[in-house]
C-alpha cells in the first residue's frame, strides 16, 4: 500500500503523520529519520489494526502543490 505522509518541521526535530491512518504518528531529527519512523509507525500500526479486526482504510489522500502569487 501507499500511504500520503505529512512531514512537519517541528522546530528542534521533525514530525510525520498518516492523514488516512489517525493517530499513526512518527517523529526524527531529520527528514530522513522521520521517513524511517513513519514506515515503521505505518507498519506497527496495520498491524495492530489487523489484530483488532479492524478494516485497513485504503489510501484516499491526494497530495499536490498549488502556487500561488506571494
Amino acid at each position: 500500500m501507499r500511504y500520503a505522509v505529512v512531514i512537519e518541521d517541528a522546530g528542534g526535530n521533525f514530525s510525520a503523520y498518516v492523514p488516512d491512518l489517525p493517530g499513526c504518528v512518527a517523529t526524527g531529527a531529520t527528514v530522513v529519520e522521520s521517513e524511517q519512523a513513519i514506515r515503521e509507525a505505518i507498519e506497527f500500526h496495520l498491524e495492530g489494526m489487523r489484530e483488532d479486526g479492524t478494516p485497513i482504510p485504503p489510501p484516499s489522500t491526494r497530495v499536490d502543490y498549488v502556487e500561488v502569487a506571494a
